[in-house]
């Protein structure tokens, strides 16, 4: 069995620098983590990556093309439904091979696929879906780690807006699902403390400030409140800060998204992991 973090979340959310820090805190604790760059438009990153979607094709060869002429945003469409289209590409350099036996496949592996910031391709278009079930058809147990920055969910308005887009990508990728808040070092004591308030809301007593004083929140109350009883009655959000400074919180997130992919529990039990224990002396007399 090999495991895999799918790594998605807005432009800017933090999640090639998340990819970075994970690959990094593994190394400290001796253990391997690849990462796969999926993103076409990437200019700059820190980690090594295992692949990169670059190397079969680039943001820029989209738009660029005098017949496709793509946007931005349609070129990053492309470039994705291209490497569906290419799958033999992207086996090839995670399974050594491209015949069914998958050469080179070690035990556990674990890698972490770093996508585009667009967050259209998982909200509601089907590539990210597609390229989940290709990484099950090749023995990955997959895990979706939406990352979202910190700085903006200081304020009711936009812990919803977050929220909203974090069941959006739920609901299209329906996979095992884990929300992160980025960039928490990065936040003031007194932000800190309002982020608090966020991470085990009372969403009722979030739509009711968001009603207050406000002729357009007073106009739609109603729907104010059936989406906090959406978010509060089935507990379907919840968010986990990341303070990349602190290697115990880089450490708590990754065991739990291990005990949600269920890493490692098929690993043999080998004495030498046990203290053996203490000789039991004897009394001489006995």
């Amino acid at each position: 069995m090999r495991f895999a973090q799918i790594i998605v979340g807005p432009a800017g959310s933090g999640k090639s620098t998340y990819c970075s820090f994970m690959q990094q805190h593994a190394m400290d604790a001796k253990r391997n983590i690849q990462v796969v760059n999926l993103d076409p438009a990437a200019e700059h990153f820190t980690y090594s990556p295992l692949a990169d979607i670059r190397e079969l094709i680039h943001l820029d060869d989209a738009m660029e093309d005098d017949e496709l002429q793509y946007g931005p945003n349609g070129g990053l469409i492309f470039c994705l439904e291209f490497l569906i289209e290419n799958q033999d590409w992207l086996k090839a350099q995670l399974c050594g091979g491209e015949d069914e036996l998958m050469v080179g496949e070690p035990d556990d592996d674990y890698i972490l696929f770093d996508m585009p910031g667009q967050i259209e391709l998982f909200t509601h278009l089907k590539m990210g879906k597609q390229l989940v079930q290709l990484l099950e058809s090749w023995n990955f147990r997959t895990c979706v780690v939406f990352c979202l920055d910190s700085q903006f969910m200081v304020d009711g308005a936009k812990f919803i807006s977050g929220t909203m887009a974090a069941l959006s990508v739920m609901a299209n990728m329906e996979q095992a699902h884990v929300n992160v808040l980025t960039k928490v070092d990065l936040l003031s004591a007194d932000a800190r403390k309002q982020l608090d308030l966020y991470l085990e809301p009372d969403a009722h007593n979030l739509m009711g400030e968001l009603t207050i004083g406000s002729s357009f929140g007073e106009k739609y109350s109603k729907l104010t409140e059936a989406i906090g009883s959406l978010i509060e009655d089935f507990s379907l959000v919840r968010f986990f800060p990341l303070d990349t400074q602190d290697e115990e919180s880089i450490g708590d997130l990754l065991l739990q998204i291990d005990n949600i992919l269920q890493f490692g529990e098929d690993a043999d039990v080998q004495v030498r992991d046990f203290d053996e224990p203490d000789a039991i002396e004897r009394d001489p007399d006995m």
